[in-house]
């Protein structure tokens, strides 16, 4: 890639910034989408290493259309600049085979145009966030959907909403596989739910397909859920911004 480019992905929670200099991703960052302030204080940061750079972009994608409609104008009288909205204004380069009319997250397929990108052949694509979606893109680059889960905080919280007498809970990596207290008994079920979920799902997808795809990992849980689990090949924090870039780049070769 050889992009110059402000990433700007709106998530249900979070928000995440990406600056690319010359194809390469230079600066991340991560605000709350409760602080709306702070988002345009880091975009205005995030677009300083492009102001020299004669031909540069500020790509939008989203989750959260409200607030996505706020920020791009709040962002382009900050920005002082137009800004572009992935699938409104470029699309994403990646195939899709999907029932009519579906409606898929940005994110999800910005993450099967990245992976695919790199890998080129077929992939699974796990992104833990606040949902979890497990995803399959065969091997020539068609994104098929997949699965959407409560994300693990989702998970916790409804434990201790519906019940009596479980706590609340923060998530975090199980201190021990049996839990021996109601905390972490609650943590693990969440943790080998989820590494079990993802499991099965890439085992009946590599069914379907007839071969074994390579299997990544995305999203704000992925390091704490993924790292170390052999069935994940690859944990890619920044795989949708990644996919910005690659959206971009697509639209600038045709």
């Amino acid at each position: 890639m050889n992009v110059n480019l402000l990433a700007i992905s709106i998530g249900n929670t979070r928000t995440r910034f990406g600056t690319f200099v010359d194809g390469e991703l230079v600066e991340t960052a991560l605000a709350m989408n409760g602080e709306p302030s702070q988002i345009i204080e880091m975009a205005c940061q995030g677009i300083d290493p492009l102001r020299c750079k004669s031909q540069s972009a500020v790509l939008l994608a989203s989750v959260n259309p409200t607030l996505c409609e706020e920020l791009e104008r709040k962002l382009a009288g900050e920005l002082k600049r137009k800004l572009m909205r992935v699938e409104r204004d470029l699309p994403i380069p990646v195939g899709r085979q999907l029932d009519p009319e579906t409606l898929v997250g940005d994110d999800r397929l910005l993450n099967a145009a990245a992976a695919y990108h790199v890998l080129k052949q077929a992939c699974v694509v796990i992104d833990a966030g606040t949902a979890i979606t497990v995803d399959f893109v065969d091997g020539a680059g068609t994104f098929h959907g997949g699965a959407i889960a409560p994300g693990t905080r989702m998970m916790l919280d409804s434990l201790s909403r519906h019940t009596a007498q479980l706590p609340e809970v923060e998530m975090a990596r199980p201190e021990e596989l049996i839990g021996h207290n109601t905390a972490q008994a609650m943590l693990g079920g969440v943790f080998y739910g989820v590494r079990g979920m993802a499991r099965e799902l890439a085992e009946r997808y590599a069914e379907f397909a007839g071969l074994y795809p390579v299997v990544v990992a995305t999203g704000g849980d992925a390091d704490m859920l993924f790292n170390g689990f052999e069935l994940v090949e690859r944990v890619v924090p920044d795989l949708t911004l990644i996919g910005m870039a690659v959206t971009l780049e697509s639209a600038l070769q045709r």
